[in-house]
């Protein structure tokens, strides 16, 4: 935009209005300026004003002018078509966008040289340091699950924190930015910080040393109340009613209310926080908390909620503390849980009870972790069969709210996965070991801290065997399905894998399910120094998400043969046959579970408190009105009945195709 300076009769319409300046010459303004809409402003440094043609539509009817009107800027660039109004102290050092609003603020200052928040360290997992993670604009989760855990690969670490260190360089200035479209209004202090286009802030008591990455497809709301310091909040976002944090990145799409406070913790997507608090937490995608009562502290979580009154404990009152835990993705806690760290809990578990044992049971699982007399409990697979954790599965990509095109964290849905599975195989193992050391007829097996009963020992190796009748028939059948191949040795061609990649272990890297073979060499270049610029890391990502249902097939053929000992290379087509009849028994079987399981819900115990001052007739009917009249009408009974249906003709349509091309 080009400006121009002030003429006299312009100057003297200004100080007739209320103004005054430091040196006019100074204050240069776009062409098509009219001084009407510029009363009672003070103006130092360097300014530059936009053209004030339009207005806007206020809550309630009211319509308000662009202009500034009763403020103060130093050092000011204001847009075309934007209104600031009642400043109680002054604007400083600030590029304000075009069609924005701000008023009745106390302040918004940028006081020196500042990165808005880029490069603070969060004290993650350890409170007392030594896993900090510096947050900067286009952190992932993949990126802070590198930074957190590998501290040993020290060199690792700290080339890639060389990495962010030169975006945060690029992002150091004397001047702060608020983009197009944004409204600051009834606000307290804001200092160093940087806010992007339509960004909505109403109310918020200070926020200071930040970055609030909204834009026009995915805009960021701050809410009443907010105290927000040294800080990044990302697009989508909503913080609200009275949130406090301190050290925190605030990922895409996460909610944030009711009090809640943080500090010196990460969120990442679709997280919703409220009530409760958070001390050096990692939150993966969709950590969830609702309630005033529960604290997580020093932990790892992802795909999780935490029940009312969950508490953890980071310290055993000797070194402090130093202490830490992981609840691996989809476990979830109970009402009044707690664990004492240091502790490990399987993926997709549900902890209930106290349990101080210093348990881990990451290789056992879809598993209940209860608490009896003091004593924890471990009932191995039992979790695979609920409704909830199926539920959960289905709902998780439904709740998905990320508008931003730009994704930041790269995730993963599977309930079953390479990941899960190699753990459920370990899992196997060590329950036959347990078995075989401890011989058939004792009443329970000590593990980890813990107890497994016997008649939990036996269901868990059901459980098991039947949720890898499931995957690897999963991933054989969708293979079979992709081949367009008319005779069987074409057929076994198809099945080959693509590449090598997959092989071997998995990990989750906190939402993102990816090869140890694809990623340790991928680190290692980083480390060496050939993988330039945080870029190149999300690239990597992007590429093991867009090649997972490729790099699965690897590991499912490899496990094919090493568990059922079928060679798909040279395999027999009765061998084929058995492998997608017992996927579909494993189907079948595992939805008749949850079936069950649902049924439950529908029994009279369930319509306790239903049908206040009536007899049990009343209640059923009480409780039909509330929950549905019919079990079988039920959506997710409905949905159960029709996946056995398409299952089945999946598998009739698979066997058919077999004998087809085994002909």
């Amino acid at each position: 935009m080009e400006y121009r300076q002030l003429a006299a009769q312009e100057i003297e319409q200004l100080k007739s209005q209320g103004c005054s300046a430091q040196d006019w010459d100074k204050v240069l303004v776009a062409e098509g300026f009219n001084p009407k809409y510029v009363r009672f402003s003070r103006f130092s440094g360097d300014i530059r004003l936009g053209v004030f043609d339009a207005g806007f539509d206020m809550a309630g009817g009211v319509h308000k002018h662009s202009g500034l009107y009763n403020t103060t800027l130093h050092n000011v660039q204001v847009g075309n078509n934007t209104c600031i109004e009642d400043v109680s102290n002054y604007i400083a050092n600030y590029r304000i966008g075009d069609n924005s609003f701000i008023g009745n603020i106390d302040s918004l200052i940028v006081d020196g040289s500042t990165t808005f928040g880029n490069g603070v360290e969060a004290a993650v997992l350890n409170e007392t340091g030594g896993r900090e993670v510096p947050i900067y604009d286009r952190l992932s989760a993949q990126q802070a699950y590198i930074l957190a855990l590998y501290r040993y690969r020290p060199a690792l670490v700290d080339k890639i924190k060389a990495l962010i260190n030169e975006y945060v360089d690029s992002v150091k200035s004397n001047y702060g930015v608020i983009g197009n479209g944004v409204t600051i209004v009834n606000a307290g202090c804001l200092r160093n910080v940087k806010i992007g286009d339509s960004c909505v802030i109403e109310g918020a008591n200070r926020l200071s040393n930040g970055s609030i990455n909204s834009n026009s497809e995915a805009p960021v709301h701050i809410g009443e109340g907010v105290i927000a310091d040294d800080f990044i909040i990302c697009s989508g976002s909503s913080v609200e009613d009275n949130v406090t944090l301190g050290r925190c990145f605030i990922g895409q799409a996460c909610i944030m209310g009711h009090s809640y406070s943080a500090s010196d913790s990460l969120f990442f997507s679709n997280c919703h926080e409220e009530n409760g608090e958070a001390c050096a937490i990692f939150a993966g995608p969709y950590t969830v908390t609702h309630h005033k009562s529960t604290l997580l502290i020093a932990g790892m979580f992802s795909f999780m909620n935490a029940g009312s009154g969950s508490n953890q404990s980071n310290h055993m009152y000797k070194l402090g503390p130093i202490h830490q835990g992981i609840l691996e993705r989809g476990a979830k806690t109970a009402s009044d849980s707690y664990i004492l760290w240091p502790a490990k809990v399987g993926a997709f578990s549900l902890v209930m009870g106290r349990h101080t044992g210093h348990m881990d049971t990451s290789n056992l699982p879809y598993s209940y972790l209860l608490e009896d007399k003091a004593s924890s409990y471990i009932a191995p697979g039992a979790n695979i069969k609920s409704v909830g954790t199926i539920r959960d599965a289905m709902k998780w990509p439904r709740r998905d709210k990320r508008k931003d095109p730009d994704r930041l964290d790269y995730i993963n849905f599977n309930i079953l996965s390479p990941y899960t599975m190699q753990k459920v195989l370990k899992g196997i193992e060590i329950l036959r070991s347990l078995r075989r050391s401890f011989g058939p007829d004792v009443a329970e097996y000590p593990y980890q801290g813990g107890w497994i009963r016997s008649s939990s020992l036996n269901k868990g190796l059901d459980y098991y065997s039947i949720i890898l009748d499931k995957f690897l028939g999963n991933s054989l059948v969708s293979r079979i399905g992709k081949s367009k191949a008319e005779n069987w040795e074409g057929l076994l061609k198809d099945l080959r894998p693509d590449s090598e990649i997959g092989l071997g272990d998995w990990v989750d890297v906190s939402g993102l399910i990816c090869p140890k073979n694809a990623l340790y060499p991928f680190l290692d270049q980083v480390e060496e120094g050939v993988v330039s610029g945080v870029e190149a890391m999300d690239e990597f990502f992007s590429m093991i998400y867009s090649e997972y249902y490729s790099y699965e097939w690897t590991w499912a053929y490899d496990i094919i043969h090493n568990y059922y000992g079928v060679t798909l290379d040279n395999a027999e087509p009765e061998q084929i046959l058995n492998l997608v009849s017992r996927w579909k028994d494993a189907v079948v079987g595992l939805d008749n579970l949850l079936y069950e399981d649902a049924k439950k819900e529908f029994s009279l115990s369930f319509m306790t408190s239903f049908g206040e001052d009536g007899d049990q007739d009343t209640r059923r009917k009480d409780f039909e009105q509330v929950r549905g009249s019919d079990f079988e009408g039920n959506t997710f009974v409905q949905m159960v009945k029709n996946h056995i249906v398409e299952k089945t003709e999946l598998y009739e349509s698979t066997v058919k195709r077999i004998k087809k091309v085994a002909a």
